[in-house]
């Protein structure tokens, strides 16, 4: 059950902080008084999206908090708005996510405002009514976890069929296209080695000349670089004794002269090597061209991604009987959870036609006590072609408020019948449900006298097994519970306005059931009958 509201920033709404007993709470107020915002206020806490408009100073935060009282214990929901829009939302101080905030408050709080009626029409809202009567939680939970499965692997065994489909298509071409790759022999790293070697054959001539020319260099016209570099070291070393440093120059001269003498044969050894070879470059050319050609018409930059495409063609080629292994392994499971899903919705409809007549009977009898002594419902199991998330069932709510042919309630049921049908359902899932706390928003719309005195009672009843919040603008509703809030306006000393809220009793109670029954004149019969109405609660 809801403890306590405390609301800060909030549209018309500086600070609040209100306390609320276990039962029926009733809360009144003038039109436009901010009953509605006191409902937006609490729908934050159950997860609604946060507006920055909401907030009425922009300098500082909303913050509305919330103290549930639980079977486990007390829990503190609390929502914070900032003025740039970012929202926050704690559970007993700790942060939640929106989406885990939404699911603690879905089995804490059941809103129900004054258009939900129009979820009657509804075939998934019919369909849970009747699951949630029956109590399929379980059994539901048990399919939904099969149904999961069956449709995951399902379209697994669509895409391998696809993927075995399109293969097949385009075997011929990824088998010529492995046949050109196989066949061209390719070697990871030889393309630098053919390209140098291209280099080498294609720039033959310009080898020998350079060579011949580093010859000329080193052998010289009229002094060798190797006799002259020798005289220099013996001319240095002679010296070095007047001169000492020269020596070391000496050592140095002889071992760049040997070292010159080593490149120059290197030189020699490797110039030699090199022969012009038409066939050959020729062959390299060829070579080289096919590679080329190859990486361009695969769009790879590299030989190892070609080598790499190679071995993945050879390993989808060659897969074709272990993938139709796995298709058929694959169809067996898909087999089996689709029969396995079919026993368990047939299992389900069953409870679900148990239950229906049950379902019927009670909202049938609720229905009848509020003025409509001849109005008949039922709810109807239809079995469909396949199954779905929620089983292989649609049920349909038929309804006929004289007695005669039953017709869905969507086409024959008015505003205020709905409304008193939506709260016989109510009424009647709240002792299955475990609910803690239900807010009526207004539930009442489109009704009067005897029959808003009868859905008052309704009312009042569920508020002695669970905590009832009725937002309500009719004195025979209003008349009823324990514990009356209004809702008012005023306006400050600056000049603004703002929605304040408290809890009435005694005569003021007596006064504001008055001015519901007859607006803003008090009269003596009014407040006369308002005080039958608190009397004959």
């Amino acid at each position: 059950m809801l403890k306590k509201l405390s609301i800060g920033n909030y549209v018309l709404i500086d600070h609040l902080e209100i306390p609320f007993p276990g039962d029926l709470v009733i809360i009144t107020g003038e039109t436009g008084a901010g009953k509605s915002i006191l409902l937006g206020a609490l729908s934050l806490i159950l997860g609604a999206k946060a507006d920055v408009s909401v907030i009425k100073d922009q300098t500082r935060n909303c913050v509305v908090e919330a103290l549930f009282e639980t079977g486990e214990g007390e829990v503190i929901v609390r929502r914070v708005v900032s003025p740039s829009g970012r929202s926050r939302a704690f559970v007993d101080d700790e942060p939640v996510t929106l989406d885990e905030l939404r699911e603690l408050s879905s089995s804490l709080v059941d809103i129900h405002s004054q258009h939900q009626h129009l979820l009657l029409s509804d075939r998934h809202f019919q369909l849970a009514s009747l699951d949630g009567y029956a109590a399929l939680s379980s059994v539901l939970t048990e399919y939904s976890s099969l149904y999961k499965d069956y449709v995951a692997q399902k379209e697994h065994l669509s895409k391998l069929r696809d993927e075995i489909a399109r293969d097949e298509k385009d075997r011929e071409y990824l088998e010529y296209c492995y046949r050109r790759l196989e066949e061209a022999h390719i070697v990871d790293g030889e393309l630098q080695d053919l390209e140098e070697e291209q280099s080498r054959l294609a720039n033959v001539e310009q080898i020998h000349a350079a060579v011949s020319r580093i010859e000329g260099i080193f052998s010289g016209e009229t002094l060798s670089m190797d006799s002259g570099l020798k005289e220099t070291a013996s001319l240095l070393s002679k010296t070095s004794q007047y001169l000492p440093d020269f020596s070391q120059l000496a050592e140095r001269v002889e071992s760049a002269r040997i070292e010159l003498k080593d490149i120059l044969s290197e030189i020699e050894s490797q110039g030699e090597g090199v022969s012009f070879s038409p066939e050959r470059l020729e062959e390299v050319d060829a070579r080289l061209t096919l590679l080329y050609d190859l990486m361009r018409r695969n769009s790879v930059g590299t030989l190892s991604e070609l080598v790499a495409l190679r071995d993945s063609l050879a390993s989808r080629l060659g897969a074709g009987a272990d993938r139709q292994a796995e298709l058929d392994t694959l169809q067996r499971k898909v087999e089996e959870l689709e029969k396995e899903c079919r026993r368990s919705a047939e299992k389900i409809h069953g409870l679900r036609v148990a239950a229906a007549p049950q379902l019927s009977s009670l909202i049938e009898k609720k229905i009848r006590s509020l003025e409509m002594p001849s109005a008949c419902f039922r709810a109807e199991v239809v079995s469909r072609e396949g199954f779905g998330p929620d089983g292989a069932d649609d049920v349909r709510f038929l309804f006929n408020a004289n007695g005669g042919e039953l017709q869905d309630l969507s086409k024959c049921a008015s505003g205020g019948e709905l409304s008193r049908i939506m709260l016989c359902l109510k009424s009647v899932m709240a002792n299955y449900s475990g609910m803690p706390t239900m807010i009526f928003d207004e539930i009442d719309t489109g009704v009067s006298g005897r029959v808003a005195d009868k859905m008052g009672e309704l009312i009042s009843e569920m508020g002695r097994s669970m905590q009832i919040f009725a937002i309500t603008h009719l004195p025979q509703v209003a008349g009823k519970g324990s514990a009356h809030y209004l809702v008012y306006k005023e306006t400050g000393e600056d000049g603004i306005a703002r929605s304040n809220i408290r809890q009435i009793t005694g005569e003021e109670r007596v006064m504001e059931i008055a001015r519901m029954l007859s607006g803003s004149t008090l009269t003596a019969e009014a407040v006369a009958n308002a005080r039958v109405l608190l009397n004959d609660q």
